[in-house]
């Protein structure tokens, strides 16, 4: 069996690193994909900094620090200090020593000739990730921009990663714009794990700059109605709150409730949807080209279980919380069951 993830940020990496054990207790013969969104990446300080790859990467590695939630454990930070100083870093975006070496590693071989794909390939190679394949979303550099008011009364842009990281998205965003992404292509390791799949699931990651940027890849909208297999998403809302990071920044500059009924209603139901045109912004009047077969809740948010499943989206309220290994294997378990499902019915 082959399954597909799609992923960004803590919460998916935790969501994967709990699929990984579900596997190891249930499916031991199958086998982990997941396609990683690459719209938080940035240069800063001549490096390529690739936050979600990396924490999918530390954390199926074992080397996340749980303490903070990102970067690598044991972390020293004299070299940052030491970029500060010299004005080439923010103070606000703090590498540390061991995070640094992925980065000038990941950056010499880009400098090379080398895809972001194949870079990923050998930064795997160092850890076992317990037979966990990381696949960029795309070799292409797409980055986030956010555009927010002036003190001028006009707009300014700031790239995703201050408006996340040094104002902790309080800034209230107009607009996202993904730049590149018109130009960009789906890498070919995404497309062909999709191609293989027997069941997607959607990881309860941020439904705008996460999974909106991989779904907005020109050819990736194709590539995802046309998978075969079932797709399975998972509520990244509980109870109207984002269950980490700020979710609920994202989905309000878009025009999108935090609610778990409206990303469901988002992400759209998969059958009978018309595609929408490569690469076009997406919003509550514009939502995803029909992602949905199938889409798990909180049981606080019960309520909306049958009217989703009025718009022909399969729904189920399961515990969602991921307060340890154990929870997140069981929701991952709850997911892989929700489209092992739909894949009978078929």
């Amino acid at each position: 069996m082959r399954i597909v993830v799609l992923a960004g940020g803590v919460g998916g990496a935790r969501f994967v690193r709990g699929l990984r054990e579900a596997v190891r207790w249930w499916h031991p013969e199958a086998a982990i994909d997941v396609i990683v969104n690459t719209g938080d990446d940035w240069w800063l300080g001549g490096l390529r900094i690739t936050p979600d790859l990396d924490s999918l990467l530390y954390t199926l590695a074992g080397q996340n620090d749980e303490q903070r939630g990102w970067g690598r454990v044991g972390e020293s930070e004299r070299v940052a200090a030491e970029l500060q100083a010299y004005g080439v870093t923010p103070e606000w975006f703090t590498l540390g020593d061991l995070d640094l070496g992925t980065h000038i590693a990941r950056t010499a071989w880009l400098r090379s000739g080398a895809s972001l794909s194949e870079v990923v390939a050998r930064l795997q190679q160092r850890w076992d990730l317990g037979g966990v394949r990381l696949h960029p979303a795309t070799d292409d550099e797409v980055d986030t921009h956010v555009w927010v008011a002036s003190d001028a009364g006009g707009e300014h842009d700031l790239h995703f990663q201050e408006w996340w990281t040094r104002y902790r998205a309080q800034l209230p965003a107009l607009r996202f714009e993904q730049r590149g992404l018109a130009a960009a292509r789906p890498s070919a390791g995404a497309l062909a794990a999709l191609e293989a799949a027997d069941v997607v699931i959607i990881a309860p990651s941020n439904p705008v700059v996460s999974i909106g940027t991989i779904v907005s890849i020109p050819g990736m909208r194709d590539a995802l109605r046309a998978v075969a297999a079932p797709i399975v998403g998972v509520s990244p809302i509980i109870a109207g709150a984002a269950v980490r990071g700020m979710a609920d920044a994202c989905l309000s500059a878009i025009g999108v409730a935090t609610d778990a009924g409206a990303v469901a209603r988002l992400y759209g139901p998969r059958l009978g949807v018309a595609l929408a045109p490569a690469a076009a912004p997406f919003s509550a009047a514009a939502p995803l080209p029909g992602l949905l077969d199938a889409w798990l809740v909180d049981e606080a948010d019960a309520g909306v279980v049958d009217g989703l499943r009025a718009d022909g989206i399969a729904t189920d309220a399961v515990p969602l919380w991921m307060r340890d290994l154990d929870s997140a294997a069981a929701l991952a378990e709850a997911a892989l069951q929700a489209g092992l499902a739909r894949r009978s019915a078929s």
